[in-house]
């Protein structure tokens, strides 16, 4: 949930509590299996849906549902999706360490292992968007294409509200983990601990952080995703595909001289808090066609 910004938060979930609560039924109604299975201390909740080229599925930050509803269903008609609920988050447990993307991503690793998932294509939003990111850069071998939507690479590649408003969260965690716990999300996911969800995804965010040379090291076909009015610079945007190997000269008439495979979209009239559930449409349409490539 990298960028999800605390002045917005209360107005994203009022607005999409009764989406969650819909889309969160149905990924919840219909896997063809479910499990929980112990990682690094904790016990991750994972699902499958669809049939096809494996693809892990991870959420952006505070509400699964907003990920495994409607884009689970389009990617699950050609994909065997396999969704997991990152650690403290929707049906999975928590444990004492300190949150990172790196250590969530490590989980994924150690699931993937346990249900005998060799590699599988990935695709993240948000907080999921960094946690595929950096199981592509830990862990290459595991990742056959990566679909990051909607996420930073570095803390100066957000804007300074989004940042300030990380730093504050803690001392809001109590009120608006109050609040979760009474939505039709909070009666979806009984068990999360709402204001320790909160405070963690705090620190977590507000944390420095620069992964830029992971990204420019990536080894894996990557596409990335972003919003036209996202929580970071359009700078950063094009910072993170030219690290990609994109932007660096004409394609050709033909495409034939296109510098690199891994492909930018940015979907108009979207921001970051809506891109899933307003863009749901393009974003998986171009995760389709890139992992279908």
């Amino acid at each position: 949930m990298r960028g999800l910004a605390l002045a917005a938060l209360c107005a994203v979930v009022m607005a999409t509590g009764a989406m969650a609560q819909e889309q969160g039924a149905t990924q919840m109604n219909a896997p063809s299996k479910s499990d929980r299975v112990a990682v690094n201390g904790v016990a991750l909740h994972y699902e499958i849906h669809g049939a096809g080229k494996p693809l892990v599925m991870l959420h952006g930050g505070v509400n699964p549902a907003d990920m495994f509803g409607a884009p689970l269903a389009a990617m699950a008609e050609t994909h065997q999706v396999i969704a997991v609920h990152l650690r403290g988050h929707g049906l999975s447990s928590d444990g004492d360490a300190p949150w990172s993307s790196e250590l969530m991503a490590d989980d994924v690793d150690a699931l993937l292992e346990a249900i005998g998932i060799g590699s599988a294509d990935v695709m993240g939003y948000s907080l999921g968007g960094g946690v595929a990111l950096q199981l592509a850069i830990r862990h290459p071998e595991r990742v056959g294409k990566l679909v990051m939507v909607s996420a930073s690479i570095k803390t100066s590649g957000n804007y300074p509200e989004v940042e300030e408003a990380f730093k504050a969260m803690g001392a809001q965690a109590a009120d608006i983990g109050a609040y979760l716990a009474t939505t039709p999300m909070g009666k979806m996911y009984p068990d999360v601990d709402w204001e320790k969800l909160m405070r963690r995804t705090g620190e977590m965010a507000a944390a420095p952080f620069d992964w830029s040379e992971g990204v420019k090291a990536l080894s894996v076909p990557t596409l990335v995703i972003f919003a036209d009015a996202d929580m970071m610079y359009p700078a950063h945007i094009a910072e993170v595909y030219g690290l990609l190997g994109g932007g660096t000269r004409d394609a050709g008439v033909d495409g034939a001289l296109r510098p690199t495979p891994n492909q930018l979209a940015i979907i108009p009239g979207t921001t970051h808090y809506d891109l899933i559930s307003k863009g749901v449409g393009p974003v998986t349409e171009f995760a389709r066609a890139f992992l279908g490539e």
